[in-house]
């Protein structure tokens, strides 16, 4: 309908900021970052590293650049980092293992972003000390896991992991883009789903609204290299205070309210697996996946219909589409974006019917 507001599920990163966050900004106090001495960054990384329960934290202005920080410093070149099949960091970094660091990815199996201790065994057969072979280096996972549907890995699976990778002398990385989703999910806080990991790197520019930023923790030598190749990435900011202020004021009002999310997450999953010839995967968090079953539901010609009704989400695979909950979608919002779907299904379901 004309002039009807968009209900925008692409991600959670569509956000914007709220009047809060605004005037937060505005009020900043703000320095040269790049000297280190802009007050509201430090107020933000010494924040974050305590709720980390690390030593140090950096301020970076992406989740990829947090992760290929981490890499870069805990990986040298021509080793190798095991990356569960469909990580965030493997899928979804231009390659950045390689490009960015020389290091060689290895790919391992995982059940809904879990890798078994039996399967990194086997991955960690070969004896690192075998001059023809790559030295395995970092182990990575990804929790929320985004390809999985916001799913939330256990976290005695990921130490069950950690702990069967560290005798064989690797270190680990949590890339936690969404972990502040699981955290609340589950209650178990910060500080306890990132004790397993070397480093950690959680944005806040996703469920928590902030417009730009994201951050990584680990120790205070980890992650003062990571400062210094942050710089030579070109990640160097200067008075910076203002998205710092941003992210403050997200994690002051925007964390708990996480579980309205999973709340509409989960509504809009009801919704849609009362429709015909969709299968809906049940949300852990935010990220609803929606298979078509449905061959008359071709994936390009749903978005298009959908995006035409004013709904907008984005294609996941061959017969997939993906829609994430944040805080610009209200209860209204997802009965608006059901019944775009409902009009969709019937329109595109019907002409297929009729052309069998």
């Amino acid at each position: 309908m004309p002039g009807a507001p968009i209900v925008d599920l692409r991600s959670d990163t569509v956000t914007r900021p709220t009047p809060g966050m605004r005037e937060a900004i505005a009020r900043a106090e703000v320095g040269d970052d790049v000297f280190g001495d802009d007050p509201t960054v430090q107020a933000l990384e010494r924040r974050v590293a305590a709720l980390a329960g690390k030593p140090s934290a950096l301020f970076v202005p992406s989740g990829t650049m947090g992760n290929q920080l981490a890499v870069n410093v805990l990986a040298r070149p021509g080793e190798e980092v095991l990356l569960e099949a469909e990580s965030h960091i493997f899928l979804y970094e231009q390659g950045g293992v390689a490009a960015n660091s020389g290091a060689m990815v290895k790919m391992v199996r995982g059940e809904r972003g879990v890798v078994s201790p039996a399967t990194l065994i086997e991955a960690l057969e070969e004896d690192p000390e075998d001059e023809h072979v790559a030295r395995p280096a970092l182990l990575c996972f990804e929790n929320t896991h985004n390809r999985y549907g916001g799913a939330i890995v256990p976290l005695e699976r990921l130490i069950a992991a950690v702990s069967t990778a560290r005798p064989r002398g690797l270190a680990a990385h949590l890339d936690g883009a969404r972990l502040w989703n699981a955290s609340v999910a589950t209650g178990i806080p910060i500080r306890e789903w990132a004790a397993p990991f070397d480093t950690v790197m959680m944005c806040f520019s996703k469920g928590l609204g902030a417009p730009i930023g994201s951050i990584l923790v680990g120790a205070e030598p980890v992650v003062r290299r990571a400062r210094r190749v942050r710089k030579r990435w070109g990640g160097g900011m200067r008075q910076v205070g203002i998205l710092a202020a941003a992210c403050l004021y997200a994690l002051d009002h925007h964390v708990e309210r996480l579980a309205e999310d999973h709340r509409r997450a989960r509504a809009l999953a009801a919704g849609l697996r009362r429709l015909p010839g969709l299968r809906v995967v049940e949300p852990d968090t935010n990220i609803v996946l929606v298979d078509l079953e449905d061959p008359a539901l071709e994936r390009g010609a749903v978005v298009a219909a959908l995006e035409a009704r004013g709904t907008r989400l984005i294609g996941f695979g061959v017969q997939r589409v993906r829609a994430i909950t944040h805080l610009d979608v209200d209860d209204a919002g997802i009965e608006t974006a059901i019944d775009a779907f409902r009009a969709v299904v019937a329109e595109l379901a019907g002409a297929g019917a009729r052309h069998s």
